[in-house]
This record gives structure tokens, C-alpha cells and sequence, in this order.
């Protein structure tokens, strides 16, 4: 079995962004040389999340406002009594999750005809990174 790890490293301009990563995924798995296992896509920060959806700007901007209604950015978080001001962005993670798998078949990720992998950031404007770990034959 063979097995490859890679980082992506992001420090957003917004403090909230979703960033379409599947190109980059895919050149990972390709330098890899799996042609089929799986691979493994994380978000290395706890105000951040990986996902897949479909790579349309009205579902992500659906998206941010769903999360912004179910966990909206206030002063008033329990979490903010620590110091940080990003209790949001914690919940943000939790109902988006923080990684996903890809089935890898002849080389190539796949997904379905509309899936893409995106990188979202809930807690941006500073560096921050995502794993792939590439594992198969």
C-alpha cells in the first residue's frame, strides 16, 4: 500500500471564504500514484472545514447564510470569555464538519458529475492548512 501526505496552506483575505480545492486534491493524488484507494481531506483548525458540494456561487452563498443563521457571529458566546472572539466559527465547523474521504479509481478522484472539494474558512486573515493524505494501491 502506498501512501502520500501533503499540505495546502490558506490565510484568507475575508474571515469568511469557501475555496473550491478539488484541482489541487486531484494534482496531490495524481503525484501519488494511487490509481485506487482513497484519500483523505482535513481541515487542520477547529474554525475551519472541508466539504463536498457543487461548485455553484448561489449554493455557496446559501450556504454561508444558513451557517450564519444557525450559528451567527455575537459577542455574547460562553467561548468569548476566554479571550477569542470566534465562537461562531467553532459552531460553523461542527455543522459543516472538519474532513471528508474520496474514493480514488484509475488515478483520479471520484466524485460525482457536480462534487467538488471545498476548503471553507469561518475564522480567516490568518495562516492556517489542510492535510491530504493519499492512501491505496
Amino acid at each position: 500500500m502506498k501512501f502520500a501526505t501533503e499540505y495546502l496552506w490558506f490565510n484568507t483575505e475575508k474571515k469568511r471564504d469557501y475555496i473550491n480545492i478539488t484541482d489541487q486534491v486531484e494534482a496531490v493524488v495524481r503525484r501519488s500514484g494511487v490509481q485506487e484507494g482513497m484519500v483523505l481531506v482535513s481541515a487542520m483548525h477547529i474554525t475551519a472545514s472541508v466539504y463536498v458540494n457543487d461548485a455553484e456561487p448561489g449554493l455557496i452563498a446559501d450556504i454561508d447564510e444558513w451557517l450564519e443563521k444557525l450559528a451567527p457571529y455575537r459577542p455574547d458566546y460562553r467561548h468569548h470569555r476566554t479571550g477569542e472572539t470566534n465562537g461562531d466559527a467553532h459552531l460553523k465547523n461542527l455543522l459543516m464538519h472538519h474532513q471528508v474521504v474520496v474514493p480514488i479509481t484509475d488515478g483520479r478522484l471520484d466524485l460525482g458529475p457536480w462534487q467538488q472539494i471545498y476548503y471553507a474558512e469561518f475564522d480567516g486573515q490568518r495562516r492556517k492548512r489542510v492535510v491530504i493524505k493519499v492512501m491505496g494501491e
